[in-house]
This record gives structure tokens, sequence and C-alpha cells, in this order.
């Protein structure tokens, strides 16, 4: 596994970045009425990739902030990766044609996993699982329903199908602040060989500093949402950590000469 690479989130609601508490969509906090904006400034910032998350599609089951997500794309030189209303074929190429560089499917996947088998499969590489779990079981249609899975369950029935990530949500930690649950992302990404990010709840340096860690090295990658737009995590700090870390984890050069 490479280094891990920070997401910092751009959740959108009615055109303007927000975060939520627990995926409530009444307690939305406005960090940004210009979505293409904070794109830019995380790119100024040095972050190698954006996740970008259309709040409204995802309850709705279908496209609804186009035009942000366009912006963001605009202003946006480092790849983006986009959930929200993701449900079908016709929505999945149309974003990877407008330049999104990877998709994530999530109430679809528990719906309809042959979806995603074809979508993986026609898009190598481009595709990601988002599993949002609450009380341990995968939580869809914009958390607000739960299916019977568990996110183990989930990830499993997408191994070797060519899907890019598997996109991990505490949902019960997410937008407020208590750390990522270490435990169970890892154990997930133990259990499947898809590449594993963690979602919610990433709250401090010291998550950062947790990232660090030898068992760390398991996931592919972590969301920052809240605590970035709050200041609580310094973007250049936490990048520079990371990829301190990276580099001594590289083993040494043996070659000669």
């Amino acid at each position: 596994m490479g280094p891990v690479i920070l997401f910092p989130a751009i959740d959108l609601k009615e055109g303007r970045c927000v975060r939520l508490v627990q995926g409530d969509m009444a307690q939305a906090t406005v960090f940004n009425d210009d979505p293409g904006d904070q794109a830019a400034r995380f790119v100024a910032q040095g972050f190698g990739w954006l996740h970008v998350v259309d709040l409204d599609g995802a309850f709705a089951g279908r496209p609804m902030n186009g035009r942000a997500v366009d912006d963001i794309l605009a202003r946006s030189t480092v790849p983006v990766q986009l959930g929200g209303g993701i449900r079908d074929m016709r929505t999945v190429e149309g974003w990877l044609a407008k330049g999104v560089q990877r998709v994530i499917i999530g109430t679809a996947a528990v719906r309809d996993p042959d979806f995603v088998r074809e979508a993986a499969r026609l898009h190598p590489g481009r595709i990601a699982v988002g599993i949002d779990a609450k009380n341990g079981r995968v939580a869809v249609e914009g958390w607000a329903a739960t299916a019977s899975l568990t996110a183990e369950e989930l990830g499993r029935r997408f191994e070797d199908v060519g899907v890019a990530a598997l996109i991990y949500t505490d949902i019960a930690r997410d937008g407020i602040l208590t750390g990522l649950n270490v435990p169970m992302t890892l154990a997930l990404a133990r259990a499947v060989s898809i590449p594993v990010i963690a979602s919610g709840g990433l709250a401090s340096m010291a998550d950062i500093e947790r990232l660090t860690q030898p068992d760390c090295r398991d996931l592919a990658g972590a969301i920052t949402g809240r605590a970035l737009y709050d200041g609580r995590i310094d973007p250049a700090e936490a990048l520079a950590v990371l990829a301190a870390s990276a580099r001594t984890a590289e083993p040494p050069d043996t070659r000669l000469g």
C-alpha cells in the first residue's frame, strides 16, 4: 500500500459547500457559497485529490448539484472523486465524460450490485463503492435507511471486479469531531483486497498522526471535512506529516553503486 492520501471534502447542498452532523440535512453549516472557489483553495493548499459529495443527489437518487460540480471541475487541477445520487450507468458515464476521475456508488451498491460490477468492468479503476455504516449495518438513501448487510459483507461483493476503492464512513462519528473509527476501518481493510479510505470523525492533528502508525499502512486514504474548515487541522502540517511518514516507511535502497 502506498502513502495515505488525505482527501479534503466538499459536500454540496443547494449549490453551497456545507458540513452536516451525522448526515442530518437539517444540521448543515455553510462554509462557502462558491464550491469552485473552495476547490481552488484546496488545490492551492497542496491536496492531491478532492472528495465531492452531492448531498441533495444522495437523497433524490439523481444528480442535483451539477452546476456546482462543473464549477469544481473547472477550478481544479487535481483528480476529483464524486458521490451522491449515482445510481445508473448514464450518470456514471456522464460524470466521467465531464472529467470526474472516480465516481462513488453507494445506495446502488446495495440495491443493484450487478450494476457496480458492470460499471467497474467498463471503467476499471474509476469506480469506488461508498460503504456508510450505522450501528454496524450499511446505511443507504442518503443515510435515511439501513440495510441488513455489514460493511465487510458488502465489501466482499466486489472483490476482483476492478473496484478502485471502498470509502468507509462511520455515520455516528461524521461531522462531530470524535476521531476516526480506526478499528472498524482497519477490520474492513483487512477483510478485502480493495483499497479502503477512512471517513467520518477526523478531528485533529492527533488523528493525522494516528494515520502514520504502522497498522494504518493498510489504509489507502482518509477524508477530512469539518476539522479542515474549522481550522483544527492545518493543511500544510497534515500533508507534511503524511509525506514524511511515507518516506520513512519506504524500504531502504539496497542497490550498489
